[in-house]
């Protein structure tokens, strides 16, 4: 027997057992900065480093902020954030059906999915992306619960160009902070959030000033009906 045949099943091993430490390293690391941003702000996100338009962010606390811009946010993006344990089904189903039938694409994420996404990810598609995606929803949804979520969402979310959070965006377009937001305003901001580059919350026309009108109407029923409870 060769040196050379003796150590060939040394090698196979390596290559068996190398993916295996990767995806251990992985879920490890992964877990370390989930329980650490439960607590610490994520102080920037790559979509952040990654914006030509520089950053602009002031990181406010849920419990600060005016309670409709949180009404706000479910009401615009995700009507069951307190029912679900970070997918809506439903929604993700309806979305995949009409963009099969080739209407106007529309994505089904909850804002749990999207918190995962803007804080630990990159934008885009592609199925790498949508399966770390889901791994992350997992985790914060299991490490950080909901009032976790919302804030961590209303602070790394893009508001305008280059300005992240709805502290800055309050800033940005009404001159005082979003703990001082009127419900229209609140629901103006949310309103921008899909296409924050393309859609202003001042003096808005056209669609997003319907799309505003119609959140802040639904602000009330988000109240009435419970819908944010577990951001209480």
């Amino acid at each position: 027997m060769t040196a050379k045949s003796l150590r060939s099943p040394k090698r196979r091993s390596r290559w068996i057992v190398l993916p295996f430490k990767i995806i251990l390293g992985f879920v490890v690391l992964s877990l370390m900065m989930v329980v650490v941003y439960r607590f610490v702000p994520p102080p920037v996100t790559l979509t952040m480093l990654l914006d030509p338009n520089g950053i602009t962010k002031d990181w406010m606390p849920l419990d600060e902020m005016d309670p409709d811009m949180a009404r706000a946010a479910i009401a615009a993006e995700d009507g069951k954030f307190c029912s679900h344990h970070g997918f809506d089904v439903d929604a993700i189903t309806k979305a995949a059906l009409n963009n099969a039938s080739g209407g106007r694409i529309r994505g089904g994420s909850t804002i749990s999915q999207q918190t995962a996404k803007n804080v630990f990810l990159w934008q885009g598609g592609g199925f790498v992306r949508k399966g770390l995606e889901a791994w992350f929803t997992v985790l914060i949804e299991a490490v950080w619960g909901k009032h976790r979520i919302m804030e961590v969402y209303l602070n790394v979310a893009e508001t305008g160009i280059g300005t992240y959070g709805a502290q800055a965006g309050a800033i940005r377009y009404f001159n005082h902070g979003a703990a001082q937001l009127t419900r229209a305003e609140a629901a103006r901001i949310a309103a921008v959030l899909p296409l924050p580059k393309k859609r202003a919350a001042v003096a808005p026309s056209g669609f997003t000033r319907r799309y505003g009108n119609t959140i802040a109407a639904r602000i009330g029923v988000v109240q009435r009906d419970g819908l944010d409870s577990c951001l209480r």
